[in-house]
């Protein structure tokens, strides 16, 4: 099978460090794993391509230039004739795969007009997130590129439940829509000596990933400053970057963490020792109303072995079971989090229980290999469906 990989979001460069990132590299990776093919088109490569992926073949599209959003926005729409045009040129193709981008139509419709599986990798709910949080000018037009990209897919692979759900809901012309959560390689946790060392005897719990406030890193340091006093010293331990790292910081020293390490942002071949060197592992979100992610740092947390203290929020509490792989507690209960953090760093067995479970469920269901079944599957599937094969003008 010869598949087109499509990713036109400036923000995923396509080689990156982020979560993102990290997941298009794991999804082409076992892609190619399993004999596909795959040539990958994107907006931004973001770096050199890992070793595992140095021999498929990319392709980066033209940079999209503007001076104000208004014209940026423009320009991303033009991108969809530089899409077409590459696919165009480096086809024929038996399917194309596209992580869904913001005013990106151009790659699903290739594939509908050439009668072939359009498979569309739907994340987030982008367009809401671009009106609350972002600038948006061209409302109108940008909404009209997402309706043209979930009707042209011939199926939508939705990140989660709840992302599932925003789509069914508001778009009713849209293709089917099936849930493919996130995975994890167990194979890249193995056990392994610390990257990062803490004073002996001291227990390290941390935190893995951006360092935004949706991620509720302010709310864990407050739990570090609250717990108890024990007989074992505590260390804090940040993997990440984002725009709250000066702030979180500053926080950490003004709630007196002398023992707090920020590494800001590292390589992900970094991961799992940074893992190896936590003894807690922490997902402290807040109460968000529109909770719609599949966090990698659990899948990542789970093949760790690492004992996971987690809100128990959308996927999280589908993933975890409460006192079995992790201790979960409500989201945004600072008591809670700091006595879940507390009753861990007390009980060594208890950790080594909860990993150990942990790390078999992760192994046992979900691998980035069962995730490649289900996206060969949706393209398997809707092949059996189709007629002939037509060129493509």
């Amino acid at each position: 099978m010869r598949l087109a990989y499509v990713c036109t979001d400036r923000g995923v460069p396509i080689f990156g460090r982020k979560g993102g990132s990290i997941h298009a590299q794991e999804v082409i990776r076992h892609l190619v794993r399993a004999g596909v093919d795959v040539e990958i088109i994107a907006a931004r490569g973001g770096g050199d391509p890992p070793p595992c992926l140095s021999a498929v073949g990319w392709h980066e599209l033209p940079r999209r230039r503007g001076d104000d959003d208004a014209a940026k926005e423009r320009a991303a729409l033009v991108a969809n004739e530089h899409v077409r045009a590459r696919l165009l040129e480096l086809g024929p193709f038996d399917a194309v795969y596209e992580r869904h981008a913001l005013w990106s139509f151009a790659a699903m419709e290739y594939a509908r007009d050439a009668g072939i599986p359009g498979v569309l990798e739907v994340n987030a709910p982008l367009l809401e997130e671009q009106r609350r949080y972002r600038t948006l000018v061209h409302d109108a037009e940008a909404a009209a590129a997402v309706e043209r990209v979930f009707a042209a897919a011939s199926v939508i692979l939705a990140v989660s439940d709840q992302v599932a759900a925003s789509i069914a809901g508001a778009y009713p012309d849209a293709a089917p829509v099936r849930v493919n959560a996130n995975g994890v390689d167990p194979a890249r946790f193995q056990p392994m000596p610390p990257a990062s060392r803490a004073a002996p005897g001291s227990i390290t719990t941390g935190f893995v990933g951006t360092l935004k406030p949706w991620h509720g890193v302010d709310l864990l340091i407050d739990a570090m400053a609250a717990r108890p006093p024990s007989e074992r010293p505590s260390r804090l331990l940040v993997v990440g970057d984002g725009p709250m790292r000066g702030d979180l910081e500053t926080l950490a020293r003004t709630r007196g963490l002398e023992a707090a390490e920020f590494t800001g942002a590292v390589a992900p071949s970094e991961i799992p020792g940074l893992l190896a060197s936590m003894d807690i592992a922490v997902a402290p979100y807040p109460s968000l109303p529109d909770f719609y992610f599949s966090p990698l740092k659990i899948f990542e947390y789970m093949a760790a072995g690492r004992p996971i203290v987690a809100a128990a929020i959308g996927q999280i509490d589908q993933l975890l079971t409460d006192g079995v792989t992790a201790l979960l507690h409500p989201p945004g209960d600072l008591d809670a989090m700091t006595n879940a953090i507390h009753r861990l760093h007390e009980d060594a067995a208890l950790r080594r229980r909860l990993g150990e479970a942990a790390r078999r469920v992760a192994s046992r269901e979900h691998t980035w290999e069962a995730v490649t079944r289900r996206i060969l599957d949706a393209i398997e599937s809707y092949a059996r469906r189709r007629g002939p094969v037509q060129p493509v003008r």
